[in-house]
């Protein structure tokens, strides 16, 4: 894959709302497992594509997600 293919992979800007967000990517194939873990800090912002290695990525905590289909935030809500 060149440089001008590897742009227009789809990608997530995922921004931590509270300190220790994990953010975690996962393989593609026959068995999915963990490939690389990054933990982000309140305010800290991680940008991420999906790759021909990263088919999903999973995030623990609380985060404000965006994507080309929309913003949505995990971990807890406040009661």
């Amino acid at each position: 894959m060149d440089s001008a293919d590897f742009c227009k992979q789809e990608y997530i800007v995922v921004k931590a709302l509270e300190d220790g967000v994990n953010i975690i990517g996962m393989t593609r194939g026959r068995d999915t497992k963990f490939h690389h873990t990054e933990k982000l800090d309140n305010g800290e912002v991680m940008i991420a594509q999906f790759t021909e290695n990263t088919s999903a990525i999973k995030i623990r905590g609380r985060a404000q997600i965006l994507t080309a289909y929309g913003t949505l935030i995990s971990g807890k809500t406040e009661d």
